[in-house]
Formats: structure tokens, sequence, C-alpha cells
């Protein structure tokens, strides 16, 4: 059986989404979508009305924003993440999110063709919250392999 690596990560807004506070982040927010497309190993995100996610809201917290993807690996997203041009955004975060005080970033193996949902990721985010890293939702800090083998960290 084939796997894939499924991701999400939330985070709280500073302010509402139209607001000026957050115009240079939604301004962004296609060429990075455009980015993480073509990027070596990406096969799906998740999208609401329009071409990205802020639109959809799964946490009854209004200001908190959810991103949900699909990877062929984990070092393909890793890659995206820390080194493509998606690195400089991600460094400029606390410009407009709050840090959060439970964990914002879970990472879940799902078999090859598996479109997760926002409630399936919240359940991995609550998980790694309670449990910490398992092979059921892990971080790049603690990786899992499919089949559930401790993976060393490489790269970062």
């Amino acid at each position: 059986m084939a796997y894939q690596l499924a991701q999400v990560n939330i985070t709280r807004m500073i302010a509402p989404l139209d607001s000026p506070e957050m115009r240079d982040f939604v301004d962004n927010l296609d060429p990075i979508n455009a980015l993480a497309e073509a990027a070596p190993g990406f096969v799906w995100r998740l999208k609401g009305d329009g071409n990205d996610a802020t639109s959809l809201r799964p946490y009854e917290d209004e200001r908190i924003i959810v991103n949900l993807s699909v990877w062929e690996s984990v070092d393909a997203l890793f890659q995206y993440a820390y080194y493509s041009d998606h690195t400089a955004y991600f460094r400029r975060r606390a410009e407009w999110f709050v840090k959060m005080t439970t964990p914002a970033v879970a990472l879940w193996w799902v078999e090859s063709g598996h479109i997760p949902t926002t409630d399936e990721a919240k359940l991995k985010l609550d998980l790694l919250e309670k449990q910490g890293a398992t092979p059921e939702s892990f971080t790049f800090k603690q990786r899992f392999s499919p089949d559930g083998m401790m993976l060393m960290r490489q790269g970062g």
C-alpha cells in the first residue's frame, strides 16, 4: 500500500483577514499557493471560497485559519516549507499571527489518494497535544515512517 503525507497547520490572525494589518499576508496568498503547487512532491491542498482556505473556519475562534495539504513525503514538504521562497514569508509570521500555545502543525500518513478533512486534521492536532508525537500524528522534529518507525531528522 502506498502512502502520502498529510499536514495541517493552524494559526491565529492578529486582526481580521480584511484588516490593513493582514493586507500583505492576503496579497501574497496566491503566489505562495502557486509556489506550493509547483513544488516537487506537492499533491493537494485545501481550498474554500476562492483559491485558498482562508474562508474556512473549522474552529469557534473566527481568527484561526487552517492550511491543509498532502505531499509525497516529509522531505518534499520540508524542502518547500524551509528551503523555497516560502521561507521569506514564514519568517514574517509574527507580523500577522499570534504564537499558538497548543500544537499548530501536525503531520500524518494517509493512503495515497485520500483527501483529509478539517475534522480529521483537528483530531490530529488534538492527538499531538495530548500524546506528543506518535505514528498517528507527528512533527518535523519527531518523524515517523508509514509503518510506524521513528525516523531520524534530516536536513533541519
